[in-house]
This record gives C-alpha cells, structure tokens and sequence, in this order.
C-alpha cells in the first residue's frame, strides 16, 4: 500500500498557521460575500448565507504544506467546485480559476484541476465554521495540491481563459504544486 505522506513531509497532529502578512479578522458571517464572475454565463455574488443555502457536501482530506507538514484526515463542509460550475456554467473560453482573496492575494490553477473530486469552497472545518486563523469564514480546499493553493479569505473566483499566476507563484512557488512530485518551487 502505498504512503499517504508526500516526499520530503512529516505529519503532524496539529493545524500549523501560516500565511504571509496577519490574520484577516475582520470578515465574518455577516459582512462576507464571494463573488463569481469572468467566462459564466451566470455571474452571481452571494453573502454567506446564501452561499449556505446551497447543496453542501462533506469532504475528509489528507492536506500538504510546502513548508513540508501533512495532517490526515481533515474534515471539511462546503460547496464542491463541480457543483458550482453547474450553477454558474463556464463559458468555452473559460481554462483558469483565479482565486481573489483579502489583501490582493491570489492564486489560479487550470480549471480541469478544480474539477477534479473533493475540491471545494469550503465554510466548515472539522463541524465549526472556520476560525479567521484558517481563512474563514470561507477558504478554498484543493487537498490534491500544496495548500497554498487553497486559498485563505476568498472572495472572488473569476474564470479566465489565459492564466495569471498569483502571489506565492510570481514570488518563486511552482504553479502545479503537485505534492507528490515535490513541486514547491519554480
């Protein structure tokens, strides 16, 4: 049976915090909202509740820092990406997602990566909503990748046809961010 840990990571119990700059404690589940726009046919900008209201799944995922900690079997509640491209319904031109977050962080992967199972706009983190420290009230998780990929504090999602690397990417960090081929930098 093949390892669940990454090369060159180690696992840990904890939920080590980590980010570039402070914590956004401002956000909460009333001011917040996420905006999704770009190649769709139906743009939309939901408030948290309303993004609540739509169909929920449950995800439990092995997650991988670049910093080279894993923590198994996180559990996560959210909106599953697939289900919001059936909502929202992105155009032909549409190849990216660039994920747009507090502070002008960002980041953006190949819209077939976000497609793929278990992705999510997620607003649950082990049955809590998710503490400032994690990104909340909403992050993204994309568990197959480092998780810088799985952006803290987001608020927009725009659907683009050419990429446009984001913050830790034009700083050095690999854009694939494939764990298991060690890809952390570029």
């Amino acid at each position: 049976m093949p390892s669940r840990l990454p090369p060159g990571q180690f696992e840990t119990k904890a939920f080590p915090v980590l980010q570039s700059g402070r914590v956004i404690d401002s956000l909460n589940l009333q001011n917040y909202s996420l905006e999704i726009y770009g190649e769709v046919e139906k743009p939309m900008k939901l408030s948290f509740s309303e993004l609540s209201a739509w169909p929920h799944s449950n995800v439990v995922a092995d997650i991988h820092c670049v910093t080279t900690w894993s923590k198994f079997d996180t559990k996560w509640s959210g909106v599953l990406f697939t289900d919001v491209c059936k909502l929202v319904k992105p155009t032909s031109k549409a190849k990216f997602v660039v994920m747009e977050c507090e502070e002008g962080h960002t980041t953006s992967l190949p819209l077939r990566e976000m497609l793929k199972p278990n992705v999510m706009i997620a607003d649950s983190y082990d049955g809590q909503t998710i503490e400032a420290k994690h990104g909340g009230p909403v992050r993204m998780l994309v568990p197959h990748l480092y998780f810088y990929k799985s952006v803290k504090w987001v608020r927009k999602l725009k659907f683009v046809e050419k990429d446009e690397p984001g913050y830790w990417e034009v700083r050095g960090y690999s854009n694939t961010a494939n764990p298991w081929e060690e890809e952390r930098y570029s």
